[in-house]
Order: C-alpha cells, then sequence, then structure tokens
C-alpha cells in the first residue's frame, strides 16, 4: 500500500511538471523566455514592424496632390528617383523644365543620396522675365545655379540647420529647428522632408543664386 501510494504522489508530481513546461512553452510562443531573452516569435513579430518615418511638413505640402495614383502624390514620389518625381509635382514644373534645359536628370536619378532644395513656380516668377530667359539660354550659368540646390546625403529635418556644401562647390547655410526653416535668410521651406527613392526634398518658395 505505501509503493503505491509512492507511486501515484511521483505520478502526480511527473503531471505537474509536464503541465508547467506545456504553460511556459504557450507563454514563450507570444512572449520571452524565462530568462528574458525574446524569443524567436516575439523577434518575428518585432522585424515585422514597419519603421515610422518623419512626416513631410509645412504649408505647401497641401498643395500636394493625395491620390496614392496620382505621380505627384508623396507616396508616388518616394518609389523614384529625384528628377522623376519632381516631373510629376505640380509646384515644381519650371524647375523641371529648368533641370531638362540643363542635361542634369541623368545626373539627378543616378546620385545615391542627394538632398535638394527645390523652388516652386512661384519663385521663378520672382525673377524678372528677361534675366530668367537670359539665364535658361545660358547653360553653364543654368547648372551652376541649378547643383547649388543640391546637396551631397539625405538631411533630416534633425541635421538640416547648418551650412552645407552644393554639387556647385559654394556652401549655404540654413537656419532653423522643428518645422519652420529659412536657406540663406530669405528662402522659405514651405514643404519639407519630401522623399523620392535618392532624396530627400525640401520645396523652397526662392531660388537660391550661388556668389559670382
Amino acid at each position: 500500500m505505501r509503493t503505491i501510494r509512492m507511486i501515484a504522489v511521483a505520478s502526480a508530481a511527473t503531471l505537474c511538471l509536464g503541465l508547467a513546461a506545456c504553460g511556459q512553452g504557450d507563454d514563450a510562443e507570444t512572449s520571452t523566455g524565462a530568462t528574458g531573452e525574446a524569443t524567436p516569435m516575439a523577434t518575428a513579430m518585432a522585424s515585422s514592424a514597419p519603421a515610422m518615418a518623419a512626416a513631410e511638413f509645412g504649408p505647401g505640402c497641401a498643395a500636394v496632390p493625395t491620390d496614392p495614383a496620382n505621380a505627384g502624390s508623396f507616396q508616388a514620389m518616394a518609389q523614384v528617383p529625384v528628377a522623376s518625381a519632381a516631373s510629376g509635382n505640380p509646384l515644381l514644373s519650371t524647375l523641371v523644365s529648368a533641370v531638362k534645359q540643363a542635361g542634369l536628370v541623368d545626373s539627378l536619378n543616378s546620385a545615391p543620396a542627394l538632398t535638394v532644395f527645390a523652388p516652386v513656380d512661384d519663385a521663378f516668377g520672382k525673377i524678372p522675365k528677361a534675366d530668367l530667359d537670359k539665364v535658361l539660354a545660358d547653360k553653364k550659368q543654368l547648372t551652376d545655379i541649378l547643383t547649388y540646390h543640391v546637396v551631397s546625403g539625405k538631411l533630416a529635418p534633425t541635421d538640416l540647420a547648418g551650412t552645407h556644401t552644393t554639387l556647385q562647390g559654394g556652401e549655404l547655410t540654413v537656419a532653423g529647428s522643428g518645422e519652420s526653416f529659412t536657406v540663406n535668410g530669405n528662402a522659405a521651406v514651405v514643404c519639407g522632408n519630401v522623399q523620392t527613392s535618392n532624396a530627400t526634398v525640401y520645396i523652397i518658395d526662392t531660388v537660391l543664386m550661388p556668389k559670382s
């Protein structure tokens, strides 16, 4: 009788240990193990979560199409390189024409990482027509002006303030923080942190002129 009772106690203990182990196994599939390390399922869930990108900002962003199927929308621009992305944006038609006139489409599209300060159409409208026509007819001067709007590397808003060397070779200075920036003291960022596949674009309200 004593032997039978010992066997029963041992069996009950074994069953309890088995149930505890099963319980730990179920928890391990959905959270962390006993050591606090992430389990394979928890790791997989974490790696599958989408990264949160910083959003575009500025009053000018309201003029950008919201339909993802529109080539000028933020979603569509993010899928293509910068010169191609600008061609679909309704704010940048004059800039796109100038880039084509200067023969810079391929070089801008093929660059690995850029920051582009892109003047809106109204920015070119501030330049007297005779002066603008003269610039558009002079490929070297036009190229100098356009490449002065481009910086190597993709600058996030948190890295934007400061002095940056442009592809033209001159320097431009960005002042401000948060969602309020100016370039060279007089060009305001009206829509910032716009992403393309190879560039971050800051749309500005004034054409930047390099020093002679």
